[in-house]
Parts: C-alpha cells; sequence; structure tokens
C-alpha cells in the first residue's frame, strides 16, 4: 500500500478542496473547526486545517477523488461521540469530513418495514420517524440524541436492544457508500435474501470509515410493541443475576427485550451526580438488574409476563426485592439510572474504561477474576462494571481511588487494561465489544488478533484503499 505524506495540508490543497462545496461549508478557521477535533474523554488532541461538510453524495465523491489523486487523508466523522478516538484526525494533513448536512430520511416502507436514511441523520430522529409510521427501530444508546446513523454503522454499534435486536449490522439491510477512488457503492437494497456472492454491506460496517464512507443506509423496522413493562430489581451477585437471566428467558422468550446489570457503587454515583435521579428500591443491594418485557399484545400480557418472571424469582429466593414501573415516568427514570451510569462517574475522578465480552454464562467468573487482579494492582480502586449482561458485554469502568491524583492513575490505563484484556483473552472474549479499535485499541488488536485475521484485513484495505487515504492511524 503506498504511503501517504505527512507534511500539513498545504494552502493550495485547502483552497481546492473547499472550491468542491458551496460557500460556507469549507471550515478553515482554527476557532470553527475546534469542536471536530474534541472527543468526549478528553483522550485525544485532533489537529486538523480543513472540516468539509458536504450535503449530497457526489459532493463526497468529490471530495474522495480529489484525495485519492492527492493522497490526502480523510478522517470520516458523524455526530463525534465515539468513545475509541477513531473520529479524530491526527495531525494537519488530514482533512474531517463532517456527514452532519447529509440528513434526509429518503423513504419509510410501512409495507416492507424499512427506512432509507442519510448517513447524517441523528438516531433519534430515526426513532421518532418510525414511531410516526406507527413501527419501531430498536437501536437504543446513550448518545442517541447526538450520534449519527452513518457513524453507528461505521462502528457497529450495539446498545441496550441487543438481547432481542441484534447489532446495527443486524438493523441494516443495504449500504451506500463512496469509496476512496470516489466511486459510488450503490447498494441501497431492501432485499431479506440476496445471496449473490461476497457481502460488500457486512465489510463496510464495522469497518470505523476505512474501506470508504457510509452515506446512506437501509434500516429494518419493527413492528411497535403494544406494550413495555420495566423492573428494578435488586439481587446479591452477578450469579443470582444470571439465575434471573435464566428464568427470564425461559418465561419471556422473544418479548425480554433488555437485561441489565449494574453495581451498588454505579447507583450511587448516579443517584450524587445526576439532578432528580433516585434509587427505586427502598434498601441497599450488592447488584441490580434492569429488565425489560415488550408485549406485541397487550399490556396486561407484559405485565402478567413480568409478574410472573419475579414471582417465581421471589420464591427460589433469586433475589431480594424488585419493583415494577407503574407509569411512564417511572420506566423513564428506571432506565435513566442506567443509562446515566456512564456520566456519573466522571464527577468521581479519573476512569480507566473497558468495553468487553466474554460468554453470558461466564461473566460472574470474569468480573470476580478481573477484580481480584485490579485491587491487587490499586487496592483502593472504585471498581463500576455494568452493561448489557443478557449479551455478554460489559463496560468494566474503574474510578480512582478517593483522593488520588488524577493524571498520576490515568497513566496506568494500558497497564489495567492488560490484566483485565488477559482475562477477557482467557476466557474466548473481546476487548472491543461495541465500542470499536479507532485508535485506542489499534496496537493491542494487532497483538493479539491472529496472524491470518490480521493478514486478510490488511489485504482487504489495501484493494479497497490502496494509498492509505481513508481514516489512517485506526483500527489497522
Amino acid at each position: 500500500m503506498d504511503t501517504i505524506a505527512s507534511a500539513p495540508l498545504s494552502d493550495d490543497l485547502r483552497s481546492r478542496f473547499s472550491a468542491l462545496l458551496p460557500p460556507g461549508r469549507a471550515l478553515t478557521e482554527a476557532e470553527a473547526i475546534a469542536p471536530y477535533l474534541r472527543e468526549q474523554r478528553d483522550l485525544y488532541e485532533g489537529r486538523s486545517r480543513l472540516v468539509l461538510r458536504p450535503s449530497t453524495v457526489q459532493e463526497v465523491s468529490d471530495i474522495l477523488r480529489l484525495a485519492s489523486e492527492t493522497r490526502t487523508p480523510v478522517v470520516p466523522q458523524g455526530g463525534n461521540t465515539g468513545l475509541v478516538g477513531g473520529q479524530v484526525p491526527r495531525s494537519e494533513q488530514e482533512i474531517v469530513l463532517s456527514l452532519s448536512l447529509m440528513n434526509r430520511i429518503r423513504d419509510v416502507d410501512p409495507v416492507g418495514r424499512t427506512m432509507t436514511v442519510d448517513a447524517g441523520v441523528v438516531l433519534q430522529r430515526v426513532q421518532e420517524a418510525a414511531d410516526a409510521a406507527n413501527l419501531f427501530f430498536p437501536l437504543s444508546l446513550g448518545s442517541e440524541g447526538s450520534c449519527q446513523i452513518g457513524g453507528n454503522l461505521s462502528s457497529n454499534a450495539g446498545g441496550t436492544g441487543v438481547l432481542a435486536y441484534g447489532n446495527s449490522r443486524d438493523l441494516c439491510l443495504g449500504i451506500e457508500a463512496v469509496l476512496p477512488s470516489g466511486e459510488v457503492f450503490h447498494g441501497l437494497r431492501r432485499l431479506k435474501k440476496d445471496n449473490r456472492g461476497y457481502d460488500i454491506r457486512d465489510l463496510l460496517i464495522g469497518a470505523e470509515g476505512t474501506l470508504g464512507i457510509i452515506t446512506g443506509a437501509v434500516l429494518k423496522l419493527f413492528p411497535k410493541p403494544a406494550a413495555r413493562e420495566v423492573a428494578y430489581v435488586g439481587l446479591a451477585s452477578p450469579d443470582q443475576a444470571i439465575e434471573l437471566l435464566r428464568r427470564a428467558e425461559a418465561v419471556a422468550g422473544s418479548q425480554l427485550t433488555a437485561f441489565e446489570i449494574m453495581p451498588r457503587i454505579g447507583i450511587e454515583f448516579t443517584v450524587r451526580h445526576t439532578q432528580g435521579a433516585r434509587d427505586p428500591l427502598s434498601g441497599a443491594h450488592a447488584w441490580y438488574v434492569l429488565l425489560e418485557i415488550s408485549s406485541a399484545r397487550s399490556a396486561e400480557d407484559a405485565r402478567g409476563v413480568m409478574e410472573h418472571i419475579l414471582e417465581g424469582a421471589f420464591e427460589a429466593e433469586e433475589i431480594g426485592d424488585a419493583a415494577i414501573a407503574q407509569s411512564l415516568g417511572d420506566a423513564r427514570m428506571f432506565w435513566r439510572m442506567r443509562e446515566e451510569m456512564s456520566w456519573a462517574q466522571k464527577p468521581e475522578g479519573g476512569s480507566i474504561k473497558h468495553d468487553v465480552s466474554v460468554p453470558v454464562a461466564l461473566v460472574p467468573e470474569f468480573l470476580r477474576r478481573a477484580d481480584r487482579a485490579v485491587l491487587e494492582a490499586i487496592p483502593d480502586a472504585r471498581i463500576v462494571s455494568f452493561g448489557h449482561l443478557g449479551d455478554g458485554n460489559i463496560h468494566y469502568n474503574i474510578s480512582q481511588p478517593v483522593g488520588a491524583d488524577t493524571k498520576a492513575f490515568l497513566g496506568r490505563w494500558h497497564e489495567i487494561n492488560r490484566l483485565v484484556h488477559a482475562i477477557v483473552a482467557d476466557m474466548n472474549g473481546s476487548f472491543a465489544a461495541e465500542h470499536g479499535i479507532g485508535q485506542l485499541k489499534r496496537v493491542e488488536l494487532a497483538e493479539t488478533k491472529p496472524v491470518v485475521e490480521m493478514a486478510l484485513m490488511r489485504g482487504i484495505k489495501a484493494v479497497f484503499d490502496p494509498y492509505g487515504i481513508m481514516n489512517p492511524g485506526k483500527l489497522l
């Protein structure tokens, strides 16, 4: 693969790229560029002399054609909500290409249950458009008010609905993308069955912008549930949470649409730092589970299934207490306790993050082994391990000891990552469950992924992007 130069983007090139767009859509002033260079964890300081904001596929094509001709690296950016630095430009030679102006909902097909959208459409807007058509789009993330569909697909985002509906890849039928050459891949198909050779769509989804730029997608929609019931459960251990999960799956089957686990310390952080938050249960418990039942039939059906699950769990002494939401407000509050848990850690100081997955049955063992290893390394660390127990994805976060030096604590990030990730590897898990690789995990990916797989990935990259201009320094 040819290499790209490292000198800053020249004034001449900046002018040539800017001329491809109408006035006002090429940002060159430092103040205007600054928001595109920041990421929410402050792990990376972005650098760039130019942000381009196309509004059409043709404009994206023109930009990439010139980038290929001049060997200029391009960093695609959606809502800038990524957590591994995949959307952050690393040098002043790199151009940021923002998809935010490509925000049309092109079509809603209520019969085929699909929605065709531009890549820059915000996830919450997709959810609302589906709801207006009396349908349901199940992808749900804490950042859904600002993250964009193109970024969701590029990172194969998961969220709270994976247990019932799958990751972003499972929610997409077709992709439109501009390749590094400027050619357009026209793959906006609404077909549920299409076995005509290799699936280019699946290569582009999860590629983190290293193979091309997703500009549009056909999304799967689902019948809107007639009713949902949400319960908040207190229990003694992750082992009991696994027993509750088995019981819920046996009783509810596909009606079980969420099953989230949270530790006591996470509840305390959330109540302490989130206005209006409160623990729904009267007593303290070591662990909590939030479970959701969705019924296509009626509210009575959903309530009956939930009560059956909880009554059986109480009789088997698997849980200590439980509350079923009595109103939409209660349900929102229950979910808010889970969704705010990530942000509630920030006021507590530095936090070393992990986004891991292991086989569901092994989650309790993982937590025991990881806790033991982390506390041996940092005895007063405060471990906040929470997430999607139903699919084995745990956000294993470690807040600094009270009164510790934040910089020194965060300086041990890679050391602690290696401790935790070694346990994950021993359990045949993944250290990149739903946040992707980006810059943060690129070296570790190369060190741990089988040689054959890495060779295949590099070969695919070379075919799509022979000049290495697409999101350089990310993933590979």
